[in-house]
């Protein structure tokens, strides 16, 4: 074994156990949670090695760094999420190797991750990204819908071709009344997802937590967790 995949057997290990621990301490399934790796700013080389290590759920937030990579693990069965804030002149290529866009967050999106995916004959999965440290009718820092936006934005993803609503993401927000309160945040965040599964009920995905507060969100319901640094180490931003 390679120092590398031994690094990496290592840091998955430790996550598998916190998840684990969490979903005992909740009283839920470990299978009720599936683990998104975070593989940004990470070569392809770490991909192939995550992939032999068990894992099968990827995601990227940069489509300059996400194309590449997926195209040079093509061969691999994977589930590619992109969980980036997305311009609309980068569509058509994340709908191009993406299995799952974790943030939908505006109709103009959908309407040009509709027509993407109808292009190329595919369906894409869609989560609606709940920023919940916005305004009614505002967008948060770091991407995303207020609460009171997403029944409008799930209804308009439920009717556009190509596409599919999967449920609801969220990253804990760094200003507002949810600031450093992050089970708070997610236990919110599980409040919106009832309200949408009661019209939408297929919509049940609701992706939450990362490597800092994996435990919150666990607790609260989450049913995938987004982890990079505590699988992959921490590595300069690339660019």
């Amino acid at each position: 074994m390679t120092d590398r995949k031994a690094q990496l057997a290592a840091n998955l290990a430790q996550v598998e156990e916190r998840i684990a621990s969490s979903c005992a301490a909740a009283g839920r399934k470990r299978e009720e949670v599936t683990l998104i790796v975070v593989t940004k700013t990470y070569p392809a080389s770490d991909v192939r090695i995550l992939h032999e290590l068990g894992v099968r759920h990827v995601a990227e937030n940069r489509d300059q760094d996400a194309a590449p990579k997926a195209t040079a693990c093509a061969d691999l069965s994977l589930t590619w999420h992109f969980v980036g804030q997305l311009q609309t002149n980068k569509v058509r290529s994340v709908t191009s190797y993406a299995d799952i866009v974790q943030s939908a967050d505006r109709s103009k999106l959908v309407t040009a991750l509709s027509a993407a995916a109808v292009r190329g004959e595919r369906e894409l999965g869609c989560l609606i990204q709940v920023a919940l440290d916005a305004e009614s009718g505002e967008r948060g820092e770091r991407g995303g819908v207020a609460p009171d936006g997403v029944e409008e934005l799930a209804t308009a993803i439920g009717a556009a071709p190509g596409l599919r609503l999967d449920g609801l993401m969220t990253v804990a927000p760094l200003a507002g009344e949810y600031a450093g309160r992050q089970r708070a945040a997610f236990d919110r965040l599980m409040e919106i997802s009832s309200r949408l599964r009661a019209g939408h009920p297929a919509a049940n995905m609701v992706s939450a937590g990362m490597s800092g507060d994996l435990e919150d969100a666990v607790a609260a319901g989450a049913t995938h967790v987004r982890v990079g640094t505590a699988v992959l180490g921490v590595r300069p931003r690339l660019g």
